[in-house]
């Protein structure tokens, strides 16, 4: 009965953990096309940075993908 549950708690750790990394992936996909396309309007890199609290060389590192 142990064993069960515990194989049932292994899945659930992994399926949990798979979804965190696959919507992290997207919110940061999607922030990095709003970056980008912040900065095509116009926004500077600072502006773009204030506006979220980030340091302008971060946005930037961002839109880079790193």
């Amino acid at each position: 009965m142990a064993d069960a549950s515990n194989q049932k708690a292994r899945r659930a750790v992994r399926a949990a953990q798979a979804r965190f990394e696959r919507d992290q992936d997207t919110a940061q996909t999607a922030r990095r096309k709003a970056f980008a396309e912040a900065q095509k309007a116009g926004l500077t890199l600072r502006e773009i940075g204030e506006e979220v609290g980030l340091h302008h060389t971060r946005v930037s590192q961002i839109i880079r993908g790193e």
